[in-house]
């Protein structure tokens, strides 16, 4: 019969035989915890989250009520999820599908607004429409099966979406504050970062535009490319007090009708985009930028293609003292 008069004798109370938990929780992904997260936005990618689209995004003559722009050809829209999909893996990155249990909603093909990945696991966004409520609850069973930790859930009235954030630095992330993410959310992302270790900035978007991804996308530790008009002076002031080179697009109507800005990083100087541009691909070739292209004009009536489509689950994690 064990003595538990004097407690400190068990190693559950303590005592002799005791052992403390000595590493971080990012020490401990890929191990304890499924392989999984991100401290830039440039690293080579290494696994994403995709939501196949199905049914759900036929609107019956109302897209608008959906929030698309236009009525999607189902089997041409699912031809060109996959041939994105093959890309990725044709550029060494595993791809992961949210597989909703019920019917999804129309949107819920745009991994990217209902999860942020950070060097601790995943944010869960909300997302701000009535029309996407419940999207977030899709991302957090995925990842979840996934062994990815849930690092937080915004809660309360706050509304955030995934594609308002992303790393400057390894130690410090962009926020925008607009249609999307409200006061609420943006202070509950923020204060989830601070406990990691990280510090953020906040930017106002301009009315028109979605997310902050629609202003600034990050192709290398020093590169950084801006959607003219729309980007804030605020943003283009973090980038070069971090260092960034910010280099506007050439040609807007190739990056409203072509999709030409909505673009995944797949590592330093090399980007997945949507085919069709050729202003904007020369653009970047002539930044050094190795272009891989795919089809996504049926896609893009949706209102967004490949960066929104996409749920970064993991990139190569930049060595920082917070992260051991």
């Amino acid at each position: 019969m064990p003595n538990r008069s004097q407690p400190l004798l068990h190693a559950a109370y303590g005592g002799p035989g005791w052992q403390p938990r000595k590493q971080s929780i990012s020490a401990e992904l890929g191990s304890i915890w499924g392989a999984c997260g991100q401290n830039s936005e440039y690293m080579p990618l290494k696994q994403v989250l995709l939501h196949r689209p199905g049914a759900e995004i036929l609107t019956d003559g109302d897209p608008n009520a959906a929030q698309m722009l236009d009525e999607l050809d189902l089997s041409i829209a699912q031809a060109q999820h996959d041939a994105i999909a093959d890309a990725y893996r044709a550029n060494g990155v595993t791809v992961h599908y949210a597989e909703p249990q019920s019917t999804p909603t129309p949107n819920q093909m745009f991994m990217a607004d209902v999860m942020f990945m950070t060097h601790e696991g995943a944010i869960i966004a909300r997302p701000a429409s009535e029309v996407r409520a419940g999207e977030e609850r899709v991302a957090a069973a995925r990842l979840s099966s996934l062994g990815v930790p849930i690092a937080r859930s915004i809660g309360g009235r706050g509304t955030f979406e995934g594609a308002d954030a992303m790393y400057i630095t390894p130690e410090q992330v962009i926020i925008g504050r607009g249609l999307r993410t409200n006061d609420s959310g943006a202070a509950q992302l923020s204060a989830t970062l601070e406990q990691m270790g990280l510090s953020s900035v906040q930017v106002d978007m301009p009315v028109g535009s979605m997310h902050l991804m629609g202003m600034l996308r990050i192709v290398d530790k020093d590169l950084a490319i801006g959607y003219p008009v729309r980007l804030v002076h605020r943003a283009m002031e973090i980038m070069q007090n971090c260092g960034h080179e910010v280099h506007f697009l050439p040609d807007v109507d190739e990056a409203v009708n072509g999709y030409g800005f909505n673009f995944v990083t797949l590592g330093p100087r090399k980007i997945l985009m949507a085919a069709n541009n050729p202003n904007t691909q020369a653009f970047y070739e002539s930044l050094g930028i190795e272009c891989v292209t795919v089809e996504v004009s049926e896609l893009g009536k949706a209102a967004g293609a490949i960066g929104c489509l996409t749920g970064i689950v993991e990139r190569e994690l930049i060595p920082t003292s917070y992260s051991v």
